[in-house]
């Protein structure tokens, strides 16, 4: 531009300071459409920010998967992948509670999983471990509305002394999953408590069969 200016000869002396400034301000113009570092350092500063932000969000998303139920699975259900549907969420280390993976020997269901819940390890079982009895149980007391199929129920003992009172209650097993509330029919059912089927572990029938063989008193409680 420098040589532009250098050998313009102007016909006009009078307009020659005008014309000199109009030739700097193109110039200026010209340079300011070149290239801006400021304007580079800027787009860095953002694309850095964006990347910094999603490496926080990824840094702090430490969901894994996990099975959960697509159907209830009721007690004695075989599991198949039919039944199962992956989900991730974050349970840090409650993570270890629950189903990652349906093992190749298969597995049996427990104890209820509802539509929706995540499978618990301590629903299921596989089938050589599955060592269950199905035993029907009297309750001396009034059942409580949560206790239907499906649900968790301790059952408790109070064993009657000499005098007719009864010693403090123990639980005799806890836990146990309820297979169905028997119904009471007839005259028979008059004054008398409801019966629970539950599947007890093979290790504590004995001791449950020995409760109620005897005049202890068997309330079953949920689980809690």
């Amino acid at each position: 531009m420098s040589h532009i200016l250098a050998r313009w000869v102007n016909p006009h002396p009078g307009a020659a300071s005008t014309l000199t400034l109009e030739v700097i301000m193109a110039s200026r113009r010209l340079h300011r459409i070149g290239f801006d570092p400021r304007l580079a350092i800027g787009v860095v500063l953002i694309i850095g920010s964006i990347l910094g932000v999603w490496g926080v969000v990824r840094a702090a998303d430490r969901s894994s998967p996990v099975l959960t139920a697509t159907s209830t699975l009721s007690v004695g259900d075989t599991v198949t992948d039919d039944d199962l549907a992956v989900v991730n969420v974050r349970l840090d280390s409650a993570g270890e509670r629950y189903l990652t993976a349906l093992p190749a020997a298969g597995l049996v269901v427990t104890r209820t999983v509802f539509a929706g819940e995540l499978v618990p390890l301590s629903a299921v079982r596989t089938d050589a471990e599955v060592q269950v009895s199905a035993v029907v149980v009297p309750s001396s007391l009034a059942l409580a509305g949560s206790v239907q199929t499906g649900s968790l129920v301790d059952v408790w003992s109070a064993e009657q002394q000499e005098d007719g009172s009864f010693a403090p209650p123990t639980v005799i097993v806890s836990d146990v999953s309820v297979v169905r509330v028997v119904e009471q029919q007839g005259l028979v059912a008059a004054g008398t408590g409801e019966r629970v089927e539950v599947l007890v572990p093979t290790g504590r029938v004995a001791a449950l069969l020995a409760a109620l063989s005897g005049e202890n008193a068997i309330s079953i409680v949920p689980a809690g």
